[in-house]
């Protein structure tokens, strides 16, 4: 059964949350689509179909992406490879500190 896509208010509630997150109101801002003519901010709902859009078109992409693997390499592998740690600057000091 393929995943259902989430709706305009459940998207709503998972930004609204991740901004709230960061200390980012987006009450603050004017409501409805236009523009304060003071300000120039954007409004609320026109900020909200933008990451909307953002988060319907980006964040599948991302979560697909996987590591290029080296050509030949079985598929299987291939995804094992794609899940490895990314390498740290200081790879000793990460080393030590996992071991404690």
């Amino acid at each position: 059964m393929a995943p259902t896509p989430p709706t305009d208010a459940e998207l709503n509630v998972l930004i609204r949350a991740r901004l709230a997150a960061l200390g980012i109101d987006l009450d603050q801002l004017p409501p409805g689509t236009a523009p304060d003519p003071e300000t120039g901010s954007p409004g609320r709902d026109s900020v909200l179909a933008s990451l909307r859009s953002f988060v319907r078109g980006t964040v599948a992409t991302l979560a697909a992406y996987q590591l290029p693997a080296p050509s030949g390499t079985d598929p299987d592998v291939a995804i094992a490879l794609s899940q490895q740690h990314v390498p740290v600057l200081y790879p000793a000091n990460s080393t030590e500190w996992r071991k404690s």
